[in-house]
């Protein structure tokens, strides 16, 4: 079950463009037998730990996020949350967004 989880919460990162465009490419290397496939799967696992640490040490921005709930769930320890125009404020900017979907979970999980 905590494999399940830590496996799935880094799928929320994988999904990210740059995760996306990280999966496109290792597969591309695979299937021409530039890399292997244990060696691309340990290039991903990098990448989640990569991603947890800068998330984790890194990011010190605060943003307050306003709008309309139109859809929440929580299962599996991970909360999804759909807004609609949906406003986002920092300290020195303001952004309006007409539909977001925000998806999380507790970090304290991970370490488990």
């Amino acid at each position: 079950m905590q494999i399940a989880f830590f496996m799935a919460t880094f799928e929320l990162y994988r999904r990210s463009t740059i995760g996306q465009c990280l999966t496109d490419t290792l597969d591309d290397l695979v299937q021409n037998g530039t890399l292997s496939p244990d060696h691309a799967i340990k290039i991903l696992i990098q990448f989640d730990k990569s991603v947890t640490e800068a998330l984790e040490t890194k990011v010190k921005s605060k943003v307050s996020i306003k709008g309309h709930l139109h859809t929440y769930r929580f299962c599996d320890n991970v909360w999804t949350f759909i807004l609609q125009d949906a406003l986002f404020k920092s300290e020195d900017k303001q952004e309006n967004v007409g539909r977001v979907k925000i998806v999380a979970c507790d970090s304290k999980l991970l370490g488990q």
